[in-house]
């Protein structure tokens, strides 16, 4: 429990800014979940378009502080790298 009304006012914070990153988090999971299976199907087209929608997201991500750039770059990296190996 909170012994000082900063530190209150800190608990209550952090639980708002706890949901708000926890959608976020999700959120971004559900376009690169979209990205994978894309590529599990084997259509070559579909996973081109769910990358281009799962980019911007993933950015934002970053800007926003849920994810750091080098884990949101590689992450892009690797699914790219998928995509354009599709026959």
């Amino acid at each position: 429990m909170a012994n000082s009304p900063q530190a209150a006012k800190r608990a209550r914070q952090n639980e708002k800014r706890f949901a708000i990153n926890k959608a976020r988090r999700s959120r971004i999971r559900t376009f690169l979940r979209k990205v994978e299976e894309a590529i599990a199907s084997g259509d070559k087209e579909a996973a081109t378009a769910a990358l281009r929608a799962a980019q911007p997201e993933l950015m934002r991500g970053v800007t926003k502080g849920v994810f750091h750039k080098n884990t949101a770059a590689r992450k892009m990296s690797r699914l790219s790298a998928r995509v354009k190996a599709m026959g």
